[in-house]
């Protein structure tokens, strides 16, 4: 580029994909020539053998019980004999049940710290939408509340890492046609770009980002079906219900309501 057509620097634009070295176009859609081709293609090798293993139980599964007459299970547990009156027999069964259905009572608070966690990893425009998201959640309180709105996060968490995923991916670089926030008119830098998530050529959005935005909307579904689940009776009586014991008394008057031994305030 000419001197009035951009305003990065020499070091920079060393590091520039369209400056570096020629652009081969297969790389953008996803093709590289690799030797041996094995190597490159062992991930893939790998997820296809971990579906097919899935779909091999789940077939056996369903085989085992038409051959026994035997009806599917409520919940897909590992204990079935496990119900929330075993929580408090004993420490082997309160360690199965918290097998069981540990995300049942306590996933909304991990999709709460997998939330702050992404915050935390990013530090950038989106993690600001993702708190303000957060705060929006955490002002609702009441569970009913949150399992209203829930399905609309989801879906802003579905939709912001699709989005992502097409700015990881950018332009075709083969044009050689940089970005307009690289001109020579536009008032930004490197740090400014990285913030904002745009897709560059120099400072490339870094795609690990979207490993932290998975693992939220992977548990957020699951939260999504554990919201569902409440609503019903057979997972209720398995389970046990996730319905707040008190709304507007005092915390020592807890123990007149929670049919659990309350051990804090006893007396």
């Amino acid at each position: 580029p000419g001197e009035n057509e951009t305003k990065v620097n020499l070091e920079e634009l060393k590091t520039s994909v369209l400056y570096s070295g020629p652009v081969d176009p297969a790389e953008w859609v996803g093709l590289r020539k690799s030797y041996p081709l094995l190597v490159y293609l062992r991930n893939n090798l790998l997820m296809l053998a971990i579906l097919a293993f899935e779909v091999t139980i789940y077939r056996h599964q369903e085989y085992y019980r038409c051959r026994n007459n035997l009806t599917t299970p409520v919940t897909k547990t590992i204990f079935h004999d496990i119900t929330r009156a075993h929580l408090d027999d004993g420490l082997v069964n309160c360690v199965k049940y918290f097998i069981n259905y540990f995300f049942y009572k306590f996933g909304l608070e991990t999709c709460f710290l997998l939330s702050v966690n992404v915050i935390g990893q990013r530090m950038d425009f989106y993690a600001m939408i993702h708190a303000f998201w957060l705060i929006a959640v955490l002002y609702r309180r009441r569970r009913k509340a949150i399992a209203e709105i829930w399905p609309k996060y989801c879906c802003f968490l579905a939709c912001i890492i699709t989005f992502q995923y097409f700015l990881c991916i950018g332009i075709p670089p083969a044009p050689c046609k940089d970005y307009p926030w690289r001109s020579g008119n536009a008032n930004f830098n490197s740090n400014i770009i990285k913030w904002l998530y745009f897709p560059d050529f120099i400072v490339r959005p870094n795609p690990v980002f979207l490993v932290y935005d998975f693992m939220l909307l992977l548990c957020a579904s699951l939260q999504r079906q554990t919201f569902e689940d409440e609503n019903k009776a057979a997972v209720r009586i398995m389970a046990g219900d996730n319905v707040e014991i008190c709304m507007n008394l005092d915390a020592a008057s807890f123990s007149q309501h929670n049919p659990v031994p309350d051990f804090i305030h006893c007396r």
